[in-house]
């Protein structure tokens, strides 16, 4: 058979039309009917079951009105807190990791050897705003410890810290052969 003479019938496209509305009207209607009887449980019984009977055009159920303004009135501010309680953690872990990095460099420079104050102001140089850093030596470690508190309201104010410890160089290679 060539393509030519493959045609639909003129009633195909209508036919294939009206089953579908036939099986979506008779879908829906059982959907519609049974949501009906849930949602206008006590409500009159009649055409406008439901209905708002305000003139308002809105066509909605008497209960749902001004729904839609007070879930949003309860959602907007949670999503703000949520929202600052997510920026307050990012902040929170970035300071987590200065005070880390802060607390690795001041080892290193106290590892080389290098006086107290260069060492404290590497640490404080790489360590969070109002950070304090301690610095000590035990047995053949430089140990450098550094605390900064967090930003924040109440609960939200904690203290972070980082401790981090280095091999003094001139421990290194002491005994010559």
């Amino acid at each position: 058979m060539r393509s030519s003479e493959i045609r639909s019938g003129p009633g195909l496209g209508a036919r294939f039309r009206e089953s579908c509305r036939r099986l979506s009207r008779s879908h829906f209607r059982c959907r519609f009917r049974c949501l009906g009887r849930e949602l206008s449980r006590g409500a009159t019984r009649g055409q406008d079951r439901g209905r708002a009977t305000s003139g308002d055009g809105g066509g909605g159920r008497v209960g749902d009105r001004g729904a839609v303004t007070a879930e949003a009135a309860v959602v907007i501010p949670v999503l703000v807190a949520f929202a600052l309680a997510l920026l307050w953690a990012l902040m929170a872990a970035a300071d987590q990791i200065r005070c880390v990095d802060a607390a690795r460099a001041g080892a290193r420079a106290a590892a080389r050897s290098e006086p107290e104050t260069a060492v404290l102001d590497a640490a404080r140089e790489a360590a969070p705003q109002g950070a304090r850093v301690e610095m000590g030596r035990a047995g053949d470690l430089w140990r450098v410890r550094v605390e900064a508190p967090t930003r924040g309201p109440g609960v939200l104010a904690l203290t972070l810290s980082a401790e981090a410890a280095a091999l003094a160089e001139d421990t290194v290679g002491g005994a010559a052969p």
